[in-house]
């Protein structure tokens, strides 16, 4: 079991496969990219299914969400889907993408054992697709969703990132689509990771903007505390359901008290936190041979330390050195 000193037990595991990325998202990384990690350093095949095995078998972790940078471009993504997926107790599997590629991938995904898919998608606009990503990519991404559905990786979440003069007007539309195509939209407040350190709270998009523009349109039922359980997504009922919409609102509602994730970064590092400070090197105790039981023993410890909450509304704090993409979603 991983539990901290507050009380919380760890049962969903974020795997970051790379830190690499084909899209430059404005609020995640500049536009030239960043200084990927070399080979040497990123787990291999082996080493993630590995740690993902200890964390099922002895840690008593029972989801597993592959994230990046943006995990279609690991090349043995399909092969470390079925190992996971045979492993015992077989964990539920999540893919968090931005989409490109997942039309050619999506089939293959599910046949290894994928349940569903969260594909980040901030716009319905092409142009300014291109404005936020910096790629002309809209297209594929559409592409990619529709075959994540046909593929039945369901429910496909999407993900959506409001800007301040870019698509804060899109809420209601963006909603609207998701109803019409049966995908579940997720709206997520701005969260200070991008690798710029360009992120300022006044000015941003807040989970309470974002419910004023949606009932502009839609009729909302809250979903209520007791059926969020540790999800981070507030959920409301669209128009008497069954559709739902939900809000990840990091910033101005944090949710820390309820969280039950522990995080594994590409180069075998353990963060208790998207904003912690520390890491723990398992990658180290791989590389040297220690046996399971050890590995499992340094991923209690470095849980157990887990503090109470990230601290976003505390003026001393102090965004964390490694952007999203290298951290993992």
């Amino acid at each position: 079991m991983l539990i901290d000193t507050y009380g919380r037990v760890a049962t969903d595991l974020r795997v970051s496969l790379t830190d690499r990325c084909n899209l430059r998202c404005t609020y995640c990384m500049p536009e030239e990219g960043l200084q990927w990690l070399a080979k040497p350093d990123l787990l291999t095949d082996d080493e993630i299914v590995r740690l993902i095995d200890i964390a099922v078998t002895s840690l008593g972790i029972e989801e597993v969400r592959f994230t990046g940078g943006e995990p279609l471009l690991r090349p043995g993504l399909v092969g470390i889907v079925e190992r996971v997926a045979a492993l015992e107790p077989r964990p539920q599997m999540s893919l968090t993408t931005n989409g490109i590629g997942l039309k050619r991938t999506a089939a293959a995904l599910k046949a290894a054992g994928l349940d569903r898919v969260n594909v980040s998608l901030d716009t319905l606009r092409p142009d300014v697709f291109k404005t936020l990503t910096r790629r002309d990519r809209h297209k594929d991404v559409i592409e990619g969703l529709h075959a994540a559905r046909d593929a039945g990786l369901t429910p496909v979440k999407v993900n959506s990132v409001l800007m301040p003069g870019l698509n804060d007007d899109e809420a209601p539309d963006l909603l609207a689509w998701a109803v019409e195509h049966d995908y579940e939209l997720r709206f997520i407040e701005q969260m200070p990771l991008d690798a710029q350190h360009g992120w300022k709270r006044d000015g941003m998009i807040t989970a309470g903007d974002i419910l004023a523009s949606l009932r502009t349109r839609f009729e909302l039922t809250a979903e209520g505390e007791e059926a969020r359980g540790s999800a981070p997504a507030e959920r409301w009922l669209v128009d008497g359901g069954p559709h739902v919409v939900g809000v990840i609102a990091s910033v101005t509602r944090p949710f820390c008290a309820a969280c039950d994730r522990t995080r594994l970064t590409a180069d075998g590092q353990i963060r208790t936190c998207l904003f912690a400070q520390e890491e723990t090197d398992l990658r180290a105790a791989l590389r040297s041979d220690a046996p399971d039981e050890e590995i499992a023993r340094i991923w209690r410890l470095a849980m157990w330390g887990k503090k109470a909450g990230a601290g976003l509304d505390d003026p001393s704090f102090v965004q964390p050195d490694r952007p999203m993409s290298a951290i993992g979603g």
